[in-house]
């Protein structure tokens, strides 16, 4: 049986990613199984963060880079290549910022969900907009980015895209209307971004 196609949907947290990934799942046929990062760990990562004594925002910094992020990213990948094997299509929900950032990085994960078949579809949101989206959440785990905007724009890089092959998907003006167009191109034309 041939493995089913991964797509990643990276980009920065608020940039709409959850509902860009979840629209790409529907218009897939057959229809793709979502995992988006923060369905699948968040709750996990806020009593994690309780038992260490951590923030409860704390979803960036060198803690939650050694001790939660990588478990999360590993777990996803394995959870994409089982599903794959058995011919569905699997939709990735996260940031990927270092995966995104280093050709070594991309090559581990697409080796980790089972190999060639995986298109990065990236969201490109400017830092304005994504400040408003992240303050019109009012989300707990977007509590210590808030708090360091700056350093937190610094980090991400929304603007920045990857150094990997991949689609743009532009969600700076016209919000899911104009993404929902974008996806709907994507698919109609077959695979982009291809590892």
């Amino acid at each position: 049986m041939e493995a089913g196609r991964v797509w990643v949907v990276a980009g920065p947290p608020g940039a709409g990613k959850t509902t860009a990934a979840r629209a790409l799942a529907g218009l897939l046929m057959p229809p793709g199984a979502l995992l988006d990062k923060d369905t699948i760990y968040g709750g996990f990562v806020a009593a994690a963060l309780v038992s260490a004594g951590r923030p409860p925002g704390e979803r960036e910094g060198p803690w939650y880079d050694v001790h939660v992020k990588p478990h999360e990213y590993d777990g996803m990948a394995a959870t994409a290549r089982e599903i794959r094997g058995s011919g569905c299509p699997v939709v990735l929900c996260a940031p990927f910022t270092r995966q995104i950032r280093s050709t070594t990085a991309w090559s581990s994960l697409v080796d980790a969900v089972g190999g060639p078949s995986v298109s990065l579809l990236w969201l490109h949101c400017d830092p304005v907009t994504l400040l408003a989206r992240l303050e019109g959440r009012g989300s707990v785990r977007d509590g210590q980015k808030l708090a360091g905007y700056a350093e937190f724009v610094a980090t991400v890089q929304p603007d920045l895209p990857p150094v990997v092959p991949h689609v743009v998907l532009d969600n700076r003006r016209d919000g899911i209307g104009g993404v929902l167009a974008q996806l709907r191109a994507v698919v109609g034309a077959g695979a982009g971004g291809e590892a």
